[in-house]
């Protein structure tokens, strides 16, 4: 008991405080989870001793543990549909955190740069067009010496939002896409090998000759693949870039899904789309205090404004200022009891981090 003491005296002395961090319990999104990890680490090395675990478990998941209650706050890449909502019982905000972008990657050899139109890319899922060599790729790269490797399909096996993105892209581009497939966090797939996650993605791509699939950007530039270019709609072959990605962001659509895919824009990369946290907008349940309420507002707060040079650092495109004006506005209707937890903007009180080195 003494010794307890003395160490709590020598924390005081030292100037550490002693009471317990904050910690928050978040799972959901593959997609942006490396940019969540870093940002959340950071936000957590200042003075505000907060403690965020975030567990990539995908999209539907995270969307369902928020639902059952089961996490502070979910992570997602589609926007919550009007059953999820009701199911909820209760109002949850939905809030832009950053932008990335659905890479198509191959495993090729030589890993020669190649690229497909949105009816080749239809053509390949739905295992219409099963070689390399095909006559259609091949008039469409004619510098390219393509092997006669067959192809291999990859998909996600999870309930995805970076599915929902691949597909919903697809679905507006493709006529047959769209009527045998769609767009879902999950679909029937016509053909190819199944795996988990991103990095799962990533790593069956990696391994198996002549493979195509997708994944997040930060996965494909992590794992070193090789990624296509898509021609979008305006006929431009593009890669996906940050640039392109926040070019595609350039115009927000008017409609509630702030959907990405299949940009205007001349140089948009077609595949690109918001990623989403979720939370209930009434923050007094589940024994929660004031106190932690304000904590998560505040958190959320810092991750669409101080937070974006996290994301910018990772290769994620930057909210627009549009979008942290939405962002804002659905953290100002957080509520503790029925009152506003945000009165005014809180980031001139919030600690900037160094950058992770």
């Amino acid at each position: 008991m003494q010794n307890q003491l003395l160490f709590v005296g020598l924390l005081a002395a030292l100037g550490e405080s002693v009471e317990p961090a904050i910690e928050f319990k978040s799972a959901g999104a593959t997609f942006p989870q490396p940019f969540y990890e870093q940002a959340f680490n950071a936000y957590g090395s200042t003075r505000r001793k907060t403690v965020v675990r975030y567990q990539g478990v995908g999209s539907g998941a995270g969307t369902q543990a928020l639902l059952k209650r089961d996490v502070d706050f979910g992570a997602t890449d589609v926007r919550l549909s009007k059953e999820e909502q009701k199911r909820a019982g209760e109002k949850i905000l939905q809030v832009p955190t950053c932008l990335g972008a659905v890479a198509v990657v191959v495993n090729l050899p030589d890993n020669p740069r190649i690229r497909l139109t949105a009816d080749l890319l239809a053509g390949i899922f739905l295992g219409r067009i099963t070689r390399w060599d095909e006559r259609a790729i091949l008039d469409l790269n004619p510098n390219v010496a393509l092997q006669s490797l067959p192809i291999t399909v990859v998909h996600r096996s999870d309930s995805s939002g970076t599915t929902f993105i691949f597909t919903e892209y697809l679905t507006k581009a493709n006529t047959d896409w769209k009527a045998k497939v769609g767009s879902n966090r999950e679909v029937a797939w016509p053909t190819g090998r199944p795996a988990n996650g991103n990095a799962g993605v990533a790593g069956l791509v990696h391994k198996v000759p002549g493979a195509i699939g997708y994944v997040e950007l930060v996965y494909a530039i992590g794992n070193e693949m090789t990624v296509v270019a898509l021609q979008n709609r305006s006929g431009q072959f593009v890669t996906p870039t940050p640039e392109s990605v926040t070019l595609a962001a350039t115009v927000l659509p008017t409609d509630a899904t702030m959907s990405l895919t299949d940009t205007p824009l001349r140089d948009g990369y077609s595949i690109s789309a918001f990623s989403w946290i979720l939370l209930y907008r009434e923050q007094a349940y589940g024994g929660h205090t004031r106190e932690r309420a304000e904590a998560l507002v505040r958190l959320l707060w810092w991750l669409v404004h101080e937070g974006q040079k996290n994301a910018s650092e990772l290769r994620y495109g930057v909210l627009p200022a549009t979008a942290v004006a939405r962002a804002e506005a659905e953290l100002r209707s957080a509520a503790y009891q029925g009152k506003p937890i945000l009165i005014e903007s809180p980031s001139s009180e919030l600690v900037v981090p160094q950058p992770i080195r």
